[in-house]
């Protein structure tokens, strides 16, 4: 694997997220020798710190937030390549600063926008002016790109005034799970599946990504975005598409990212007309997690007791395809749940006769089940025989386990930051989201929305500590199935 020699600037250097998921990150690539000897992290903010009181500041972040006992050598290593910047983002003049730490000549120039979108322009505009935008350019935007179909084109296009397609590297960390990436290999490198994978043999697929905290604090943000828009438009979404898709040639940026792009332009619109059928959104009210009180969402500190915003959505939706003809997805996600899970249930369809029916007057289905978090691995739930001798077979269901920490001991399951930060520097786009891919996917969110916007109903209530409202299991009773819980 090549080294890729890189200027990688992290603009919000002081931010949550470029704290608690990148500096670590960078720090694992560090340590396994994935970083190229060369290569440089610039942290930009507005901060007035000297060279070493930043890299105090890094030190302290690393031993807060790495989530094992840091290699002193490579914890020496990582903070020896960080320099900082001060930047007011809004000052354009500032932005010469950075030319005194980097060299396009010699590394690559990556640019994360670890900031708000709404400064995603001055950066841009930043770059420009002091003449740091090349063909060789690259900028990471993080997520959320937009809240609806109309400013999403607004933000893509003001960056696309700068960088072309092939320079932009959309986030979603999910894409860079292990789990998610042996979707892939599960699906296109192993006949019994790849051959066993449509309408004639699956009968549904759940999609469940569960939260067990509330709000947390991010009620400013939360509040105006809600369940549907922060986790099932990206997320859940790209999720969806790895299931869903046809086999590509290979595992090109382009050739994936067509695939991907059909089941999204194969979604069957939810709109007025059917939503009460297909959609439930809840809100959750004070309940009990882990034995403790958890008040409700509208009880939350500084938030708006009237508000109507969603913390739970579930969705039965249906793709329009030959693969998938008459074959149901049901996607549930939400916050202040019973557990923190996300996974992928295929389920099959039952066999058309019994002989069994000593022990199942009606033989349960195979299940796949792919782990994403917090376990990573996949199940196969089957039946077997009851070992002994006596009268009849007697069956039992059993669930064949690939636990990644099992399977793989010695080899450590890399966080997902890790892997697409690596992308980045490589320049690979395979596990990045394309342009188009948001706008077909913000495309069928907003029908939802606006569905919901012109009905008064306000979101079913559920307890914290709970899956969501009842009217979730009603979602799936209507067709004669039910969540896996």
């Amino acid at each position: 694997m090549e080294k890729r020699s890189c200027d990688f600037i992290i603009f919000g250097i002081m931010g949550d997220l470029a704290q608690r998921k990148l500096l670590p990150s960078l720090y694992q690539l560090e340590k396994a020798g994935m970083l190229n000897y060369d290569t440089r992290i610039i942290g930009v903010a507005r901060h007035d710190l000297d060279q070493e009181a930043f890299q105090a500041e890094m030190r302290k972040k690393l031993e807060k937030f790495v989530e094992e006992p840091l290699d002193r050598e490579a914890e020496a290593q990582l903070l020896a390549r960080m320099h900082y910047v001060l930047i007011n983002l809004d000052r354009p003049e500032q932005y010469n600063r950075l030319c005194q730490v980097t060299n396009q000549q010699c590394r690559v120039m990556v640019n994360y926008f670890s900031v708000a979108p709404s400064l995603f322009g001055d950066i841009c505009t930043g770059l420009d002016h002091s003449g740091l935008i090349t063909p060789e350019t690259r900028v990471v935007l993080e997520k959320p790109i937009g809240r609806n179909l109309i400013t999403s084109r607004q933000i893509n296009d003001l960056v696309a005034k700068f960088f072309h397609e092939n320079q932009v590297y959309r986030i979603d960390h999910y894409l860079g799970k292990e789990t998610v990436m042996n979707l892939l290999a599960l699906r296109f490198a192993n006949s019994i599946f790849t051959t066993n994978w449509d309408h004639n043999t699956i009968d549904h697929v759940q999609i469940t990504v569960a939260e067990q905290v509330g709000i947390e604090g991010r009620w400013g943000y939360f509040d105006k975005s809600g369940q549907l828009r922060d986790m099932v438009q990206n997320h859940l979404m790209q999720i969806l598409t790895l299931v869903a898709m046809e086999p590509p040639v290979n595992l090109h940026d382009d050739s994936l990212r067509g695939e991907k792009l059909k089941v999204l332009k194969a979604l069957r619109p939810i709109t007025t007309k059917n939503i009460e059928r297909r959609v439930v959104r809840g809100q959750y009210r004070s309940g009990f997690i882990r034995g403790k009180p958890v008040p409700g969402y509208l009880e939350e500190a500084g938030g708006n007791p009237i508000s109507s915003t969603e913390t739970f959505v579930a969705i039965r939706l249906d793709i329009d395809n030959w693969r998938w003809a008459g074959v149901p997805f049901y996607l549930r996600t939400g916050k202040a749940m019973a557990t923190k899970r996300s996974e992928v249930v295929i389920n099959y369809k039952q066999l058309p006769h019994n002989i069994f029916t000593d022990s199942y007057r009606c033989l349960p289905a195979n299940k796949l089940v792919i782990r994403l978090q917090p376990d990573e691995g996949v199940e196969i739930e089957m039946l077997n025989k009851v070992p002994g001798i006596g009268d009849g077979i007697h069956l039992q269901r059993t669930m064949l386990d690939l636990s990644f920490s099992e399977a793989f001991k010695k080899e450590r399951v890399a966080g997902a930051y890790e892997r697409l930060i690596l992308d980045v520097m490589q320049g690979s786009q395979a596990l990045f989201i394309h342009r188009d891919e948001i706008e077909h996917s913000w495309t069928w969110i907003d029908s939802i929305q606006e569905a919901w916007e012109k009905s008064s109903e306000p979101p079913k209530q559920y307890p914290a500590g709970t899956w969501g409202p009842v009217a979730s299991v009603a979602l799936l009773a209507r067709d004669g199935r039910e969540w896996e819980e």
